[in-house]
């Protein structure tokens, strides 16, 4: 055969229609374009947040298409075409340089959002996403009510938990420190409140500890815990200040449980998914020996030491 211009652009033209039919009209003829079982219209306010969303290109780094071998945030629903049906355009992909947003809604309460979209840092330390405070903030809070429909209907269930948690934090707040430590303890299953730091406190640990710190908590608690972190002016109740647990029996086990599953209703996010559970136990030990003065590390009741431990 020889390669004529006829050739050439007849088989140029053949090639692009198989890859149109494969990619375009095959998956759109065979797609199921009924709507999921969490699905519902967004809001007024929340269409315009999705335009903000648009604007600013967020999709480029926050995926809304949860991959089946996932594990970390937003991995308790794999998002299906049903959830997106009323989207124009769609915002489907699958980059992962920021985290997945699929199920973004409820996951902290708005006060959070806005100071994170302000500054990412002040929230998440090592973020590299750009701040946004110059979007002003009526648009912080036009996009935050976006991201807070991400999830739909099961969305609309865990902001209703996060707005009946935040009237319940608020109230403790503002009763006085007693009150809201005795709040924070309380709200611990009574097994954990029992639980003393099953590792010994050491040069090493409170060093890793002081990584863990820096790396997540830093921006809400502030460098000496006292919760004047940058995140502050934008959060109430505002991020603990860990000085008024002095004094108080704060055990190990109630740090723990705390860092790991969050305070729902507050700033304060579970770490259950990104913090294996010896960092999390050294970076309460951390907060406990430099902040509270009091660490309950190692002390009974306790098993046998781990291998490793000296």
């Amino acid at each position: 055969m020889k390669m004529t211009p006829i050739a050439v652009v007849g088989g140029a033209l053949a090639i692009l229609t198989v890859i149109v039919l494969l990619m375009v009209v095959w998956p759109y003829a065979t797609t199921d374009y009924t709507p999921s079982e969490i699905y519902r219209d967004r809001t007024e306010v929340e269409q315009a947040g999705f335009k903000i969303y648009l604007q600013n290109g967020c999709v480029y780094c926050h995926s809304q298409s949860i991959r089946s071998f996932d594990w970390g945030h937003g991995a308790h629903r794999i998002a299906q075409a049903g959830d997106y049906i009323g989207d124009r355009p769609i915002q489907l992909g699958s980059a992962r340089t920021g985290v997945d947003l699929s199920q973004e809604g409820g996951e902290h309460p708005d006060d959070w959002h806005i100071a994170h979209f302000v500054n990412p840092r002040y929230t998440r330390p090592n973020s590299i996403m750009p701040p946004f405070a110059w979007l002003g903030d009526e648009r912080i809070d036009t996009l935050t009510q976006y991201v807070q429909s991400l999830g739909l209907k099961a969305a609309d269930k865990r902001m209703q938990r996060q707005r009946y948690w935040k009237q319940e934090s608020i109230k403790a707040y503002e009763a006085g420190p007693d009150a809201n430590a005795r709040w924070l303890a309380e709200i611990v299953p009574q097994g954990w409140r029992d639980l003393p730091n099953p590792y010994p406190t050491t040069k090493a640990s409170l060093q890793r500890g002081h990584v863990v710190y820096q790396q997540f908590c830093i921006g809400c608690h502030g460098p000496v815990g006292d919760g004047m972190g940058p995140a502050q002016p934008w959060i109430y109740p505002p991020p603990l200040n860990f000085t008024i647990l002095k004094g108080r029996e704060i055990s190990g086990g109630i740090i723990y449980y705390q860092l790991m599953n969050g305070i729902t209703g507050t700033a304060m996010p579970y770490f259950k998914h990104e913090l294996e559970s010896q960092k999390i136990w050294e970076v309460g030990d951390y907060v406990a020996v430099y902040f509270i003065n009091d660490s309950d590390a190692n002390k009974e009741p306790r098993g046998i030491d781990a291998a490793n431990e000296p």
